[in-house]
């Protein structure tokens, strides 16, 4: 089997919900990163043979294949086709295995992976609720009720059901919640973000432009008593929106090649994929799956836990990497040493490719080898992904 190297990312900084990115049409927020990612290659875009975009709300302005549409607002030429992946959270980490299998085959040599979400523009569940709202109805079909009854499926729910299980207290997710917020100011004053992250001129409403390279939502001065003074989502739960990952607008985008491909562009690779596992469980829970497909990608790929240099574990909720460090026996230090989706949003189908972006230049920022990424996702899935710094 042929293999799949990674050339290059790039990702923008985070914006707040109705903060600086929030006057960017998706579409356009897509293509910033697939010109970044280009760029930063050094490829001629024309070798570029397809494009795979996670996003999650599928709808309105991120509706009609946005992949497509971002790569008709890009630099990429019109031939280059396109394709948007909806995995939930992991939609973009999905996109990266479907383009790193595409190269594997050797069906195709350069293939760029992506993700974006506009949650400003867009917002979270409206592709759910929209058509309900209109009479048309929803997923939650009479089969599925019947095996699952109850309320929907909700990540909050499952949030506190994993909580929970693994016996994780409120205090130990606040606490997680501003180590994170702490990492990610670390990071961003030692400029550790700065090979990912692709400035923009944002305009202003006076006609002036500001930019935007710092992530919008970390809390410098965030503290413990503060974290702790928030109301939790359900009565006597312990998921807050300061220990919940934050709403983000953004995109982000990975190329990935083969062999043929780095002679064509002339690059030296990043990065080399290692193994590719996706994975479902219970999908009440729903996010505790990263946990056991963490366990089969180590076996498929003969590693330990121990022999991983970086994990970046989707901060979806402080308790899902509390639960999977625990589980997996990970070193809490390698965890997220950036900070998280806490601290740095979750731009549900950027969030992927993002994290990935984050993994391949941590590794060679500090010299490690080895990387892991893991995602919980709606629906009890998990995509796990595992990197060899090259």
């Amino acid at each position: 089997m042929a293999q799949a190297y990674i050339v290059a990312t790039a990702r923008t900084a985070g914006g707040r919900r109705k903060g600086r990115l929030s006057g960017i049409h998706p579409v356009e927020l897509a293509a910033l990163a697939l010109d970044a990612v280009v760029r930063r290659a050094g490829a001629d875009p024309a070798l570029v043979e397809d494009v795979v975009m996670g996003c999650v709300s599928q709808t309105a302005q991120q509706s009609s294949n946005i992949a497509r549409n971002a790569v008709l607002a890009s630099c990429l030429p019109v031939a280059v086709p396109a394709v948007t992946v909806d995995r939930q959270c992991g939609s973009s980490q999905q996109a990266l295995h479907f383009a790193a299998q595409a190269v594997m085959a050797g069906v195709q040599d350069v293939v760029i992976a992506a993700g974006v979400e506009s949650m400003s523009r867009v917002p979270m569940g409206l592709a759910r609720t929209l058509p309900d709202e209109h009479g048309y109805g929803n997923y939650w079909s009479p089969v599925i009720a019947t095996r699952y009854p109850g309320p929907m499926f909700s990540q909050f729910a499952g949030a506190e059901l994993l909580a929970a299980k693994y016996d994780i207290s409120r205090d130990e997710m606040d606490q997680l919640a501003l180590e994170s917020h702490r990492r990610a100011a670390e990071a961003t004053r030692a400029g550790d973000f700065a090979q990912e992250i692709v400035a923009i001129d944002v305009p202003l409403p006076d006609g002036g432009t500001v930019r935007h390279e710092v992530d919008e939502g970390i809390r410098f001065d965030a503290t413990i008593e503060a974290l702790a003074g928030l109301k939790t989502v359900a009565p006597d739960g312990r998921v807050t929106a300061g220990n919940a990952s934050q709403i983000c607008d953004g995109s982000s985008a990975v190329m990935i090649v083969s062999e043929r491909g780095l002679k064509a562009i002339g690059v030296e690779p990043l990065a080399r994929i290692v193994d590719l596992t996706v994975l479902g469980s219970d999908p009440v829970i729903m996010l505790e799956t990263p946990i056991a497909a963490t366990r089969r990608a180590l076996a498929r790929a003969g590693l330990s836990i121990g022999g991983i240099d970086r994990y970046e574990v989707n901060e979806a909720f402080a308790c899902v990497p509390i639960a999977w460090a625990r589980e997996t026996g990970a070193d809490p230090a390698r965890l997220n040493p950036s900070g998280g989706a806490i601290a740095l949003g979750h731009p549900l189908g950027a969030s992927g490719t993002k994290l990935m972006g984050t993994l391949v230049h941590g590794l060679r920022r500090t010299g490690g080898r080895y990387g892991l990424q893991a995602m919980c996702e709606a629906g009890g899935l998990a995509n796990v992904t595992i990197i060899e710094r090259l």
